[in-house]
């Protein structure tokens, strides 16, 4: 997801992958959400928000930490894995942070090892994008193979980044057993996650995580699987090898802390506060005021939804997932590519295209039904509703429940414009 200094779109995008998480499992064709880089794998978290796209599907990413891309085989979309891809960021100058100063991916792996419990390693790798180390092996403690990855990042002191990073994801969209986030005695701040690589923990591969927030803003990510690599590989054993305790040994380490806080910060300013996403208030909020008359809102997301929010609605014949995404000006190729020939326009010029599709792979009988509207000053609102109270659990009803005309009612209704 590219950084560009004059283009609305690509920067937002740019800004939305370095303040996306992990996120979030990956195996989601996710909504497209406004989340938080957890550094290198926006992995298992975050709000999921629907932003499909078709030729070029470039979308925000969901809490499953994926990017949305077209797959070439019809309409579908697939996904691309970031788990060591971090996105590319402004670095200090070079006299500010000498490249000596900065652990390689190879220091990284060899750090990793020295620090690990007694057992037998294999399968290592490491490497950097830009100045972030990451690194990958295969760790065996005498109970089975396990896949083991670490990687080091820097964010800003108490931004936004940093809270979201060791914040505990929303259960509607991320399936785990435990979470913890705990401020420790020198200020850092520590999520503890036992989760799952894929949606509703099918295939039985376990990934628990540690991420650690440093008061000088270096980040330490830390996954480990009962698996012998992260996707596609038969479990290994019961559990991943490092309990609680050793997760937040390694995690805190002083060669790692150390490391991650050596690492430069991104130095360009900060841009201006561009004011709220809805001038009606938080997205969720909004979305709630447009539900149709006589459908239960039976759950929805926090005021602090930053341009994403969803609500789950029960019409007395099941529960049905409705989320909306907000972004501000998103004029430029994508979407040109996006809303093409064929997409409806308004008489006051919105665009809008309509897709119904599968849901999440893996999860049965999910229907995705989602409406992407663009107006004149490139403001985009994108709604999607599922036939499920969640997109990563089992059908509940043959359809959502609402219809395509009322999302595209929702999608367009002048409450999200700040004219509205």
């Amino acid at each position: 997801m590219p950084d560009a200094d004059h283009d609305p779109f690509e920067e937002r995008l740019a800004d939305v992958l370095r303040d996306t998480g992990a996120t979030f499992g990956t195996d989601q064709q996710a909504l497209a959400s406004r989340g938080e880089a957890h550094g290198r794998r926006l992995r298992t978290r975050r709000r999921a928000a629907a932003v499909v796209g078709g030729a070029a599907a470039v979308a925000l990413v969901g809490l499953g930490g994926a990017l949305l891309l077209p797959d070439g085989e019809g309409d579908g979309v697939r996904q691309r894995s970031a788990a060591a891809e971090p996105p590319p960021r402004a670095t200090a100058p070079a006299a500010e942070t000498p490249a000596a100063a900065v652990m390689s991916g190879d220091e990284l792996v060899r750090t990793v090892e020295k620090l690990l419990p007694e057992g037998r390693i294999s399968n290592k790798a490491g490497g950097s994008m830009g100045y972030m180390p990451h690194a990958t092996l295969v760790y065996d403690d005498g109970g089975g193979k396990a896949a083991v990855s670490v990687s080091l990042n820097r964010v800003q002191p108490r931004g936004p980044e940093a809270r979201q990073t060791t914040q505990c994801p929303d259960k509607l969209f991320v399936v785990y057993d435990s979470c913890t986030s705990t401020k420790l005695s020198d200020g850092s701040v520590l999520m503890l996650l036992k989760g799952y690589e894929y949606p509703n923990s099918r295939k039985g591969t376990k990934r628990w995580t540690a991420d650690l927030i440093t008061s000088a803003g270096g980040h330490i990510g830390i996954q480990e699987w009962n698996s012998a690599a992260e996707k596609d590989s038969p479990v290994t054993r019961e559990q991943p090898p490092l309990d609680l305790p050793q997760l937040k040994a390694l995690a805190t380490a002083h060669e790692l802390r150390a490391a991650a806080d050596a690492l430069p910060l991104d130095d360009r300013p900060a841009k201006p506060d561009p004011g709220p996403l809805t001038p009606g208030g938080s997205v969720s909020g909004v979305l709630s005021r447009l539900v149709p008359h006589g459908i239960k809102i039976v759950r929805k997301s926090g005021p602090d939804d930053d341009g994403f929010g969803y609500v789950v609605v029960d019409d007395g014949r099941g529960t049905s997932l409705v989320q909306v995404n907000v972004q501000l000006d998103t004029r430029n190729e994508f979407a040109d590519e996006l809303f093409g020939p064929d997409a409806k326009v308004l008489p006051d010029g919105t665009k809008v295209v309509t897709r119904r599709q599968s849901g999440e792979k893996g999860i049965s009988g999910i229907v995705w039904w989602s409406v992407d509207t663009i107006r004149p000053d490139g403001r985009r609102v994108v709604i999607s509703a599922f036939n499920s109270g969640a997109q990563n659990t089992p059908a509940t009803r043959e359809t959502p429940a609402l219809t395509m005309k009322q999302l595209e009612a929702i999608a367009t209704d002048p409450k999200w414009h700040p004219q509205g």
